[in-house]
């Protein structure tokens, strides 16, 4: 939701306060249109994270791009704000992809270790998000060997069974009072709203299900429990995408 990693990001969030920290990711500036992956210009996260670098006097950034083997394809390194639009500008022609919209999209997190838990398995769903028809189905495959991967994220799903009033409360809690894994909460909340989600895991049904998801233990169930939900609203046959590795495209 800040666009891009690197650049700022040395400051804001990595030697602010936990109240900066909670501050900056408020649910006003979630909601904004363009908060989004890829997205720089009207940003109020990436904004207020330039805002905090400037201010603490950021001088000089060396940040580089990896491939999906860890290996450095690029280095930019200078004056931050300038530095970081070159790296940020080399990355969107490296994985931007334009939106195929499609009736089921099949993600993953890219695998270990970002498929460690539910909460980490969010930022996959996004590109699916941008990709997923209106009342469509995402399927993530995810293995989850740690679970949900947070308390308040798990409880805040669990005992709220209402998308809407969930986004409600987010977007109205004052930016002062955000609270621990809000910013994750609003953004999966977002995805609900849009799409039905079925989670390919090895998480137990039960914590699937209080999270607002359909379990499946394999990607073909998964794909069979879509077809059978797409039948119910009079699609048959309906369009599949499928995006290997949620974390590593830019979905426009």
């Amino acid at each position: 939701f800040a666009g891009f990693s690197g650049g700022r990001k040395s400051v804001l969030p990595g030697v602010a306060s936990r109240t900066t920290g909670m501050y900056n990711h408020n649910g006003g500036f979630l909601a904004h249109p363009s908060a989004r992956t890829g997205v720089l210009d009207g940003n109020p996260i990436h904004r207020d994270m330039l805002f905090a670098a400037k201010a603490a006097g950021l001088a000089y950034i060396v940040n580089v791009v990896i491939n999906p083997e860890k290996k450095t394809v690029f280095a930019v390194a200078g004056e931050p704000e300038s530095a970081h639009l070159r790296g940020c500008r080399f990355l969107l022609d490296y994985c931007r992809v334009k939106a195929i919209p499609s009736d089921i999209v099949i993600t993953t997190n890219g695998g270990y270790p970002l498929d460690q838990n539910a909460y980490q398995s969010v930022k996959g769903m996004t590109a699916a998000e941008g990709s997923v028809k209106p009342g469509g189905v995402i399927i993530m495959i995810s293995k989850c060997s740690d679970g949900h991967g947070g308390e308040s994220f798990y409880r805040t799903f669990r005992d709220e069974k209402n998308v809407d009033k969930l986004i409600e409360r987010f977007v109205s809690t004052p930016p002062e009072e955000t609270v621990v894994d809000q910013w994750q909460s609003q953004i999966f909340a977002r995805v609900l709203k849009k799409s039905t989600v079925i989670f390919v895991s090895d998480m137990d049904e039960k914590t699937v299900r209080d999270l607002h998801m359909i379990p499946a233990r394999s990607p073909a169930e998964a794909l069979g429990i879509a077809d059978g939900i797409l039948l119910c609203k009079g699609i048959s046959n309906g369009s599949v995408l499928a995006i290997p590795d949620g974390v590593s495209v830019i979905v426009e």
